[in-house]
C-alpha cells in the first residue's frame, strides 16, 4: 500500500538514510531507488540491505536530474508498482523509527478523506550538527493554509515529510520549477484537490540541511529566485481563490514585489497583479505596489 520512492544520487549520507528504513518498527512497504547516473555507484551499499529492504534498484543511463529534477522525480515514481500511497524521500533525509508505523495506525482517520498525510519533521544541520525545533502541525488543515504558515516562515515543509494517493499525483504530476525549487509547495496545493491534509504529529521526518543538497548550495540563487517568480504566478493566475482575502493580498503583493526585484515586471505582470489586487479591493498593497513601480522606474533612469 505505501511505496517510499528515493531518487538517489549522493551516496554520502544514503547508509543513514536506507538504515532508517531497515529500523522502521512496521515493514509494510516497498522501496523504489532510481539511480540519476550517479558517479557514486551505490551497489556495494545496497548489498549490505538485501533482505533487510524490500527493494527495487534501477541505474537510469542519462543524468536528467541536472537538468529537470521534477523529470526525474516522475520517472522515479515510475518504478514502483500498484501502491496506492507514495512517498518521495530525499536519498539525505531519513524516518524516525516509528513513521510507517504512526501511518498505518492512523490510516483509518484519513483514508478516504484526504489525498495528502504528512508528518511532523525535523531538520538537521548537517555543518553544525544540530537539530531544529520540531515542527507539528494542525491534525486537519487546508493546503492553502499550511502554505500560508511557510509564506510567513512559522512552519517548514519539505518533500520528504508527505505522503500522498497515486491517483492525484498522475492527475497533476509536479511542476517542472528550476531546481524544481517550491515544486513540492505547488503539489501539496494541487494534489489535495480541495481536501485537507491529514497530519500525523507522531512520526517525525528528519530533512537535512547541508552543502550537498540543493538547499543548502549558495550557488544556484538566480534559479531559486526564478523558480520563486513562477510559483508565485501560478498561484496567483491559478490558485488564488484556495485563500482567503488577507492571504490573497500578502501573496499577490509579494509577487509583484518578485518581479520588481527580478526586473520581470513586464505589461503581461503589471496588468496581472494590478487586476488582483483592485479585484480584492486591497487598496494599500496597490498603493504600495504602485509606489515600489515608481521608485524602481526611477532607479533605472
Amino acid at each position: 500500500m505505501l511505496a517510499i520512492i528515493i531518487p538517489y544520487y549522493k551516496l554520502t549520507f544514503f547508509d543513514e538514510t536506507l538504515q532508517s528504513l531497515v529500523n522502521q518498527t512496521d515493514m509494510r512497504f516497498k522501496v523504489y531507488i532510481g539511480d540519476d547516473a550517479s558517479p557514486e555507484n551505490p551497489s556495494y551499499l545496497l548489498e549490505k540491505y538485501k533482505g533487510k529492504l524490500d527493494f527495487v534498484y534501477n541505474r537510469f543511463d542519462d543524468n536528467v536530474g541536472k537538468i529537470s529534477l521534477a523529470r526525474q522525480w516522475k520517472r522515479c515514481v515510475a518504478l514502483s508498482g500498484g501502491e496506492e500511497w507514495l512517498m518521495i524521500l530525499g536519498d539525505d533525509d531519513y524516518l524516525e523509527h516509528n513513521v510507517v508505523e504512526s501511518f498505518y495506525k492512523k490510516l483509518k482517520n484519513f483514508q478516504n478523506k484526504t489525498n495528502v498525510v504528512r508528518f511532523a519533521s525535523k531538520i538537521f544541520r548537517q555543518e553544525l550538527g544540530v537539530f531544529s525545533q520540531l515542527y507539528q502541525h494542525p491534525v486537519w488543515e487546508k493546503a492553502s493554509d499550511s502554505y500560508f504558515r511557510k509564506f510567513q516562515f512559522l512552519t517548514m515543509s519539505s518533500l520528504s515529510e508527505y505522503v500522498f494517493k497515486r491517483e492525484r499525483y498522475n492527475q497533476f504530476k509536479f511542476i517542472d520549477f528550476p531546481l524544481a525549487w517550491y515544486s513540492d509547495d505547488m503539489a501539496w496545493l494541487e494534489f489535495s484537490d480541495n481536501k485537507e491534509i491529514y497530519t500525523i504529529n507522531e512520526g517525525v521526518v528528519v530533512f537535512r540541511f547541508s552543502n550537498y543538497n540543493i538547499s543548502g548550495k549558495a550557488d544556484n540563487e538566480v534559479d531559486k529566485e526564478y523558480a520563486r517568480f513562477l510559483f508565485f504566478k501560478k498561484i496567483i493566475k491559478s490558485h488564488l481563490s484556495k485563500f482567503n482575502t488577507f492571504q490573497r493580498e500578502k501573496l499577490i503583493l509579494e509577487f509583484g514585489i518578485i518581479a520588481i526585484a527580478q526586473k520581470r515586471l513586464d505589461v503581461e505582470i503589471f496588468s496581472l497583479v494590478f487586476l488582483q489586487l483592485l479585484k480584492n479591493a486591497s487598496f494599500y498593497a496597490l498603493a504600495k505596489f504602485i509606489r515600489r513601480v515608481a521608485i524602481a522606474k526611477i532607479k533605472k533612469k
